[in-house]
């Protein structure tokens, strides 16, 4: 008999009912240090009192209206992305996932409205993962994503992932965009070096074309800057946003340019509950942390002492471990014994990692983890890989 809750995930047998800051307290009350945080979603951990000031103030006053009138938060919350950013204008959703499907219709209405509708088709990676609405199953094209989910929403071309000269050779005159996670999150922690950004970025310019960056899992300070692609000095034309920037609030946008947006008029979009009075509000305390210069600095210094300790893992436990790869604090560790072993290990020494492809864990902590956290994490890591050594 099927369950009552769609059989969809192979979900750990662990029950969380509270978190503190890093920190996750399971039923029975074991205390777990969160190196996942949600899928880097809790960008300021859990039940942060910024965050928790925020939503409770709102909810107080007004939940939700609808977007047929003007929202006092979404606008508060687009001017700082706005400030923040390359974009000229963002449209709030609920999720990465809406946030791609948004930024695949923009991208194309972008080129009919400019009298080129046969400039449909996205250049979309192996590896990437953008969601899994028939748009970003089809983005990103693998058997895993799409198996059983025919048929496919045509146009997009899959490529080898950092590979330019196939990048070059796969422009025509019915291409609209180039899409690509600066830093690849489901498929193992992957960064596109600068170089390759530069080189996207001006292959665009060359051909006319939009560049869009899924910043979903790696933007909102996740990085050590506000976007990853900041690192390369690069911008994109159209960026999806997610995760991290409600803090565990259900909240995603796409930005842009208002040359990428043109055609993108009332009735060519729209959600029922993206940018809510609820979800904004809490947004817009999410930006005024993240967005602190010395706030990222903060990261940055504490990435490094996590990568530093990675790499002495790595050291300690050759059979184990094989490299660390990642930025900031969207590290992984490439594993050599399998990484689901890993991973219950893990558990078993009360801390939380995630899984991604390659045989790599992640480690996505939340932003304003501690030094004497990141050392217990590490330590737990260390007992992790012993008990994976000896079994």
């Amino acid at each position: 008999m099927i369950p009552s809750i769609l059989p969809t995930y192979a979900r750990a047998p662990l029950t969380f009912v509270k978190g503190q800051g890093s920190w996750l307290i399971e039923a029975d009350g074991r205390r777990f240090l969160d190196l996942g945080a949600g899928i880097a979603v809790n960008a300021l951990g859990h039940a942060h009192p910024a965050l928790t000031e925020a939503l409770t103030t709102q909810a107080q006053t007004l939940w939700h209206t609808s977007n047929l009138y003007n929202i006092p938060q979404q606008q508060a919350l687009a001017d700082k992305l706005v400030d923040a950013s390359f974009a000229d204008t963002v449209f709030f959703t609920n999720s990465g996932t809406e946030a791609c499907e948004l930024a695949v219709k923009m991208a194309r209405k972008h080129f009919a409205s400019a009298d080129q509708p046969e400039r449909v088709d996205i250049i979309a990676f192996e590896g990437s993962f953008h969601g899994r609405s028939s748009a970003g199953i089809a983005a990103a094209g693998s058997e895993k994503m799409t198996a059983g989910f025919g048929p496919l929403l045509p146009g997009f071309i899959h490529l080898p992932w950092n590979d330019h000269d196939a990048v070059a050779a796969s422009i025509t005159d019915t291409t609209a965009a180039i899409l690509i996670e600066p830093v690849q999150g489901e498929g193992g922690i992957r960064p596109l070096p600068d170089q390759c950004l530069k080189g996207l970025r001006d292959l665009c310019d060359e051909n006319g074309l939009l560049l869009i960056f899924d910043e979903v899992q790696c933007g909102m300070g996740r990085t050590g800057k506000l976007f990853a692609h900041e690192w390369a000095g690069v911008e994109p034309d159209i960026m999806m946003v997610a995760k991290g920037i409600g803090g565990g609030f259900p909240l995603g946008a796409v930005l842009a340019t208002e040359h990428a947006a043109t055609g993108m008029g009332p009735g060519t979009h729209g959600s029922t509950y993206g940018g809510n009075p609820l979800a904004c509000a809490v947004g817009c305390a999410v930006m005024d942390h993240v967005a602190d210069a010395d706030f990222l600095a903060g990261v940055n210094r504490i990435a490094g002492q996590l990568r530093q300790g990675l790499e002495g893992l790595v050291a300690s436990h050759p059979d184990v471990f094989e490299s660390v790869r990642g930025s900031g604090l969207m590290l992984g560790l490439k594993c050599k014994a399998p990484n689901t072993d890993v991973l219950n290990a893990a558990y078993d020494a009360q801390l939380i990692t995630v899984p991604a492809a390659d045989n790599v864990i992640r480690l996505l902590p939340p932003l304003n983890i501690s030094e004497d956290e990141v050392t217990e994490a590490l330590k737990r890591l260390d007992q992790a890989a012993i008990q994976v050594a000896s079994t």
